[in-house]
């Protein structure tokens, strides 16, 4: 993918001036705060703002013509969602304390293992993001509460937790200005588009040679984005052309091509069935180029 049309971000001004400007203020309040990821994951791929746009621009293509079906509240919460949903993987240490009590995870923060920290951090990072914007949503203007509470449910929704669970993501999530959020189908679009953008541009290979990494899963996670050159979506599949002769990597794109196709499974059946919306895509498929 090497452009972005800006549909969410076009329809939005169209539909509401107020949440867009909104909008437009926390894409500058995020570029620090997501590029603190690097404090603990100094050599993880890029979770800073460009792979938040890249997320955006997924969300676009999946959506497609559909963008029209969705009211400008549910916009503003996906486009909020897009932005803050890595917001977790670097929040500050005092706030890792507060949200490991609330969320009733251990505490690996006041030791020295690193490991623990690295473990607890990526595996629960969606749920550390809502407790950010829990607490940080008048911050960032935030209009309501319930905007509030559904912004956090997307950003928890972008992996593991259970999105048919209609208490935690109701289908039909009524604002206080009567509009309706269609909880589900945001947090399962997002989720895929969190999943696909697997391609080389996720690596920092501006600030550092990743060949130089000693640690194999680092350098094998660095090999993996490399060598997907491009994304392509087309009206039945999601197509990685990959470019590589290296069998770990091959190996490792396979797993790669079967978690992704899990993903897809997941939220074809939260979303597919349930009036207005549809992801069209079936499948994920490799292609190997010379």
């Amino acid at each position: 993918m090497n452009s972005y049309d800006y549909a969410l971000e076009k329809r939005l001004n169209e539909l509401d001036k107020n949440l867009s400007k909104i909008f437009t203020n926390i894409v500058f309040s995020m570029q620090f705060i997501l590029s603190r990821y690097k404090v603990i994951f100094p050599y993880f791929t890029d979770h800073t703002i460009v792979h938040s746009l890249n997320v955006i621009e997924f969300c676009n293509k999946i959506i497609g013509e559909d963008v029209k079906k969705l009211n400008a509240d549910e916009i503003f919460i996906l486009l909020f969602g897009c932005y803050l949903h890595d917001s977790g993987m670097g929040i500050s240490l005092d706030d890792y304390i507060e949200s490991s009590k609330k969320l009733e995870l251990t505490n690996c923060f006041d030791n020295k293992r690193k490991s623990d920290v690295f473990s607890i951090v990526r595996n629960y990072h969606h749920e550390y993001s809502g407790q950010f914007v829990e607490k940080y949503g008048d911050f960032f203007e935030i209009p309501t509460e319930k905007h509030k509470f559904a912004i956090k449910q997307v950003c928890r929704g972008h992996r593991k937790v259970n999105l048919e669970d209609e208490n935690e993501f109701p289908s039909e999530y009524k604002l206080d200005n009567g509009n309706i959020v269609r909880l589900p189908y945001l947090a399962a679009i997002i989720r895929l588009a969190d999943e696909i953008d697997v391609t080389a541009n996720r690596n920092s290979l501006i600030e550092f040679d990743y060949t130089t990494l000693e640690n194999e899963i680092d350098l094998l996670e660095f090999m993996k984005h490399d060598a997907v050159k491009d994304l392509i979506i087309t009206d039945d599949a999601f197509i990685m052309k990959a470019k590589t002769d290296d069998q770990k990597v091959i190996k490792a794109l396979d797993l790669v091509k079967n978690k992704m196709q899990k993903t897809l499974d997941e939220c074809r059946k939260v979303v597919n069935g349930k009036a207005p919306f549809e992801i069209r895509q079936a499948k994920i498929v490799i292609e190997y180029i010379d």
